[in-house]
């Protein structure tokens, strides 16, 4: 065992034993296996896409749930799966069919699909390869498909029973318009973006006025939109428009006359107070204009040129229309000002493109029925928020939520089954009814019409499988809260209403990857970290230790690389604390511990740590606090076990004492595979290398992966805390004395200790070589009181003081004076520190950081000199 490389090399561990793990069979469970059934569905990614820094901490965060479930004993289950992404991948094809001077037009529907399910056979699976590559224990032989045949079959039922149950209709109404994709997008497929655009201020002449000035100023962020205008609004309350209600307005460019009308909704504050009103290019227009009666002009293509509703401006682009109208405008006398205004705009998700809000003839969903079940569920929960304070938003997007938008105008994805016939009848079902003339509806349904249907398709519905049985309801849902609208709600909706029960029992939101800085990754920014190149870097454990040491539930995470080559660096520390366990232990495994009266202090103190880190850790675990668990696993490998324990043993280690060898061995053993135990669901890669050298395991079933979970580990012993507390005191003001005056670790100090109090005396007394090795100390001795000693120096620390003699082991002139030239040194920067804090030019013109950032340079500065006389002071010179 002694062989175990003295680097731990990701590279040439973690692909062999995914393998292994794989191919053993661990990732997969049966639905009649033993345990409690737990059941994790991947959000599916799209199949278009590679793996991102937000796919890695979402599916890290999985695989740690997944994993310590399955060593708690429970049926686990992770169930993979891609979108089929409607929108991105038919860009991808179409990309591809540019590139050859093709359309989709050309090749025709049926040899298009074609074409895109030859692109998703070849390229479609690389992100779930990717995951491979973290670590995720997924269920590969379960894999599944939003848009393959048991998926396609079971979207095919939802439609038509919401249709034959009222909740699906067709009908128009006004709709998110993609121009450049021709299709219609759902309010969540639409990103709010702060553009820098304009007010337009113009005119619109009275029809019983007295000439072209004698009219209403309106205000316009789209001024090519009053091109399908039918009317004016105004408050009713305000004074200055109140005699022009009932009154007309002309239109400048069209045959168009059309009235002032008095509405609640208008802000009297915002522009000229009068608002131009356009029913089938904007929401709140549509909703004034149903309310008085209005009629809806369409002055748009498909293509977001303008139409022959448009008059003179029919053909121009809309932005080109845009600058026309203002234009002509002007010529008439009609424009007033035009003010450089910023305003959210809506924005395509996909194509990036300018939303355009326009009347048309799509497919819905009353969601209002749907809505109010998900939402009794979070309530009363059935359904629970972690964090719980994410419920709320939640509850208020459910309560809020209009009609859903289900139709698009493309051709990958599942085509709607309604048929259109002779005389306008509509059928909705699967197969084309008999008899001429029907034809299919050409769209097809918004991708999260299929992936809502997720956490039961998977499991085989409409099906009664066994596995829809075993593991239907989920157990927890992983995902981002930004995507709690998107989706959440909607698998909620839908689970709720075909299965009468929720789809999952808890959500665990966590937040956005950002930058060290907190900043948005974004490829403009230059600030974007690739996943892969850090798993390949720094393998894929300090990866996942990476990003969770700071994801906390529902906040957002912070993430740099030179954080990722620190975990590495604790990867290795836990390598190298296994390396010295197993090339210590003689072929001794873990067993039972040594009875409690051969047990010395440090074995009592790191079994109390070792007590207190598995209830912080397990707990933590459970409430899905991964920077509490990254940290509690931390302190005790780095600090507890590599740093004190390994130390303090290897005084019994390299004895003559066997009984005392063994029981060192014992203790070592235990502590390092309750150890791996905790660590694995996070770190499964290098717990499980070191695990099998220590038990003896060749993988396969008798992998760290299945091994059970330690439900308690150490003993807690307060009593050895607190004495050992008194050892670590004194050590660690020894190491600093050393490093404050240079001394090598190999120079063998003398001590003389004073202790404070009865405990010190005690344990000092009884530990002295436990003190002595840990301390590189050549003698240690416990007095009653110190006395005065020229030519020494003295320590002090929480159980009491010390004496160092320093003959010998200085030359104390010359630490003297390097000490004295330091603090004047240190003297010099307070004076100019505080020169400069007095000139009340600088405090008052400075920017507050800056100034604050001076009085702590000044703070530090003061310290400096205080310790620096201290030093001094404890050899007998300097200032008093």
């Amino acid at each position: 065992m002694s062989d175990l490389p003295k680097a731990y090399d990701p590279a040439a561990v973690e692909a062999d034993l995914y393998a292994d793990w794989e191919r053993s069979g661990l990732f997969h469970a049966e639905p009649d296996d033993p345990g409690e059934p737990f059941s994790v569905v991947i959000p599916p990614p799209n199949v278009t896409g590679s793996l991102h820094v937000g796919h890695a901490l979402d599916n890290t965060i999985q695989d740690v749930i997944v994993r310590r479930e399955r060593m708690r004993g429970r049926n686990a289950v992770w169930i993979p799966g891609t979108d089929h992404a409607g929108i991105a991948t038919q860009m991808v094809v179409e990309k591809q069919l540019a590139a050859e001077g093709l359309t989709r037009h050309d090749l025709g529907r049926d040899a298009f699909l074609e074409r895109v399910w030859a692109w998703r056979e070849e390229s479609g699976g690389t992100i779930l390869r990717q995951l491979r590559v973290l670590g995720c224990s997924l269920d590969w032989e379960r894999e599944a498909f939003t848009f393959d045949e048991p998926r396609n079959a079971a979207v095919t039922k939802v439609f038509i029973d919401w249709s034959e149950q009222g909740l699906i209709y067709r009908g128009t109404r006004l709709i998110n318009w993609d121009p450049v994709l021709r299709t219609a997008l759902s309010d969540i497929e639409v990103e709010h973006r702060e553009v820098r655009g304009e007010l337009v201020h113009f005119r619109y002449p009275l029809v019983d006025g007295d000439g072209d000035q004698d009219g209403i100023v309106v205000a316009t962020t789209r001024a090519e939109t009053m091109l399908g205008d039918t009317a004016i609004a105004v408050h009713p309350d305000d004074e200055r428009y109140r005699h022009l209600v009932g009154r007309e307005v002309r239109h400048p460019f069209l045959d168009r006359t059309f009235p002032i009308v008095a509405d609640d909704y208008v802000d009297p504050e915002f522009g000229s107070g009068a608002v131009k009103i356009t029913p089938a290019h904007d929401p709140n227009d549509h909703a004034i204009g149903e309310r008085h009666g209005l009629p809806m002009i369409d002055v748009m293509t498909d293509g977001g040129e303008m139409n022959e509703a448009s008059g003179r401006f029919a053909g121009l682009d809309r932005f080109a229309a845009r600058a026309a109208v203002k234009e002509a405008l002007a010529e008439l006398g009609l424009l007033v000002e035009v003010k450089e205004h910023l305003h959210p705009v809506g924005h395509s998700q996909r194509s990036g493109a300018i939303v355009e809000p326009r009347l048309s003839d799509q497919w819905f969903v009353a969601v209002r029925p749907l809505a109010e079940r998900a939402a009794q569920a979070v309530r009363d929960g059935r359904v629970t928020f972690v964090p719980e304070r994410l419920a709320k938003p939640f509850l208020d997007w459910l309560d809020g939520l209009h009609d859903w938008c289900i139709s698009r105008q493309l051709w990958w994805g599942h085509r709607i089954p309604a048929w259109y016939g002779p005389d306008g009848a509509l059928r909705v079902q699967v197969e084309q009814p008999e008899g001429d003339g029907w034809v299919q509806d050409e769209d097809v349904l918004d991708t999260w019409f299929s992936s809502q249907l997720w956490p039961f398709t998977v499991f085989g519905w409409p099906e009664q499988t066994p596995e829809l049985a075993a593991w239907y309801p989920t157990s927890t849902l992983v995902t981002g809260y930004d995507i709690n609208t998107f989706w959440v709600s909607r698998m909620l909706m839908a689970g709720l209403w075909f299965t009468d029960d929720v789809p999952f029992r808890v959500v665990h939101n966590h937040g956005l990857v950002r930058d060290e800085h907190g900043k948005k990754m974004s490829k403009s920014f230059g600030n974007v970290i690739d996943p892969l190149d850090l798993v390949s870097a720094y393998g894929a454990d300090a990866t996942r230790f990476a990003l969770l040491r700071s994801a906390g539930p529902g906040t957002d995470v912070p993430l740099a690389e030179e954080w990722v080559e620190g975990a590495k660096r604790f990867v290795n520390k836990l390598w190298n604390a296994a390396r010295f366990t197993i090339s210590n232990l003689d072929g001794q495994r873990p067993g039972d511990l040594p009875p409690d009266e051969r047990l010395t202090l440090e074995d009592r103190w790191l079994l109390d740590a070792l007590a207190s880190t598995h209830a912080e850790v397990d707990a933590a675990y459970e409430a899905y606090e991964w920077p509490v668990v990254a940290r509690g696993l931390y302190r005790f490998v780095w600090d507890e076990f590599a740093d004190w324990y390994l130390e303090a043993v290897k005084q019994r280690i390299y004895g003559d004492d066997v009984e005392a060898r063994r029981d060192a061995r014992a203790v070592l053993a235990h502590a390092l595979e309750l150890t791996l135990r905790l660590a694995s669901p996070l770190l499964p890669f290098v717990s499980e290398a070191a695990w099998r050298p220590l038990t003896g395991s060749e993988g396969g079933r008798g992998s760290l992966m299945v091994a059970p979970w330690p439900q308690a580990a150490g003993r807690p012993d307060p009593e050895a805390r607190a004495q050992f507390a008194v050892v670590q005191g004194l050590v660690r003001e020894v190491h600093r004395f050393r490093s404050q005056l240079r001394i090598a670790p190999s120079v063998r100090l003398e001590l003389d200790v004073e202790p404070a109090d009865a405990l010190s005396r005690e344990v000092l007394v009884a530990h002295a070589e436990l003190v002595r090795a840990l301390a590189g100390l050549g003698r240690i001795d416990v007095l009653d009181t110190l006395e005065e000693q020229p030519g020494s120096s003295s320590i002090v620390f929480p159980g009491g003081r010390a004496r160092v003699p320093l003959e010998g082991v200085i030359d104390l002139a010359a630490e003297t004076a390097r000490l004295a030239t330091e603090r004047e040194r240190a003297l010099a920067d307070v004076a100019r520190l505080d020169a400069k804090l007095a000139n009340t030019g600088f405090v008052s013109r400075a920017p507050e950081d800056v100034v604050a950032k001076e009085r702590v340079k000044r703070e530090e500065a003061e310290r400096v000199v205080e310790e620096l006389t201290a030093r001094m002071q404890a050899f007998g010179v300097g200032p008093t």
